[in-house]
């Protein structure tokens, strides 16, 4: 049995990969189109260079899942399109959007060996650390033309990186970025009561919390932080505190009888339950003996493969629930993509099949 669900899970991850290679790769700008169909790539308006290092990301997770060297020959293609489309360099005016680049580079570099990748991380967590200043306490602000407005998207991943790196290079003053920053998010921008992550502070210059914005992937970055914290230190109140903020997510997000995390919408917003997948799977990895987080993603991806893919091909819609149009964006079939990888390593590695509590 476990290995029928290893090779089906795997096919429908090799599926949704090939999709992205056949439906988004363009080779004349060396990225992958924005969305399907693109003619002649007209789509392509807007440089979305995080949606990039999340495409980063999935290719690392088929490559350390098979080792084709399609993965790789792919990686090198796309670094060189996304610097090549960035002017020649790495940084950018976002620090949320650099650290998903580094966090995805550090990932390839891990896989690779590839010196190139490890060199465009450190280029960007030096610029990425530029983004610490005193106001509100501390924290890295979300832009380098706002630096007053703090939020969860640029102090959790940093939080991430700076305990990645740590774990690949040794550095001591990255474990110090890592519980800084990790440190200055739970006071900051965590409800207290309940474990669920906040938005962002002082958007509008009134130091107001944007505790309205709810969104899937605050929580799961959050999870992450505090997962790559409790892998390091072996602090289990690291991970009760991710499992807090886990519980806290899904009562607020998921739909309260089936657990199926909701349509956010197109765009930037169709990357952000890939995020929580994403780190949801950290915490169902580092403790399986729960195994809430695992039932949770078995579920969604269930639905996801069956009611949540185009019929015609597998592309993935914003909806998990329902096929998506004809036309579907890049960000919302990386989300597909990451779940569905996810699986793939749950069967691997045998996390256990709970059922859902919802």
């Amino acid at each position: 049995m476990k290995q029928m669900e290893l090779e089906q899970w795997a096919e429908r991850a090799d599926s949704a990969q090939e999709a992205l290679e056949v439906f988004f790769w363009n080779e004349a700008i060396g990225m992958y189109d924005i969305e399907t169909p693109c003619p002649d790539g007209a789509c392509n308006t807007v440089f979305h260079y995080w949606w990039m290092a999340h495409a980063v990301d999935v290719l690392v997770d088929g490559l350390l899942r098979t080792g084709a060297a399609g993965y790789r020959e792919r990686l090198s293609a796309l670094h060189a399109g996304l610097l090549r489309r960035n002017d020649g360099v790495w940084p950018n005016e976002l620090y949320d959007d650099m650290e998903w680049m580094a966090l995805a580079w550090l990932r390839a570099y891990q896989a690779t060996g590839d010196e190139l990748y490890k060199e465009t991380v450190l280029i960007l967590w030096t610029d990425i650390r530029t983004g610490w200043n005193s106001h509100s306490g501390g924290g890295i602000a979300w832009q380098k033309t706002q630096l007053d407005y703090k939020n969860t998207p640029a102090n959790a991943p940093a939080a991430i990186l700076a305990a990645r790196l740590y774990q690949a290079f040794g550095d001591p003053q990255d474990l110090e970025w890592a519980h800084a920053l990790y440190s200055w998010q739970q006071s900051h921008l965590v409800d207290p009561d309940t474990g669920f992550v906040w938005d962002g502070m002082n958007r509008t210059g009134d130091g107001g919390i944007d505790k309205d914005w709810k969104y899937s992937y605050n929580q799961g970055v959050y999870i992450g932080a505090a997962i790559e914290l409790y892998r390091i230190t072996g602090n289990r109140d690291y991970l009760e505190e991710a499992r807090r903020t886990f519980a806290a997510a899904v009562k607020e997000l998921a739909g309260p009888h089936d657990g199926i995390l909701p349509d956010e919408g197109g765009g930037d917003a169709g990357l952000f339950k890939g995020i929580l997948v994403r780190y949801a799977a950290e915490l169902a990895l580092a403790g399986p003996e729960d195994g809430a987080a695992a039932a949770f993603l078995r579920s969604n991806a269930e639905m996801l493969w069956d009611q949540g893919k185009r019929e015609d091909k597998v592309l993935f819609g914003p909806d998990w629930t329902t096929a998506p149009s004809d036309v579907v964006q890049l960000s919302t079939h990386l989300s597909g993509i990451k779940l569905l990888e996810r699986m793939a390593v749950f069967a691997e590695t045998g996390q256990p099949n709970a059922q859902p509590s919802f």
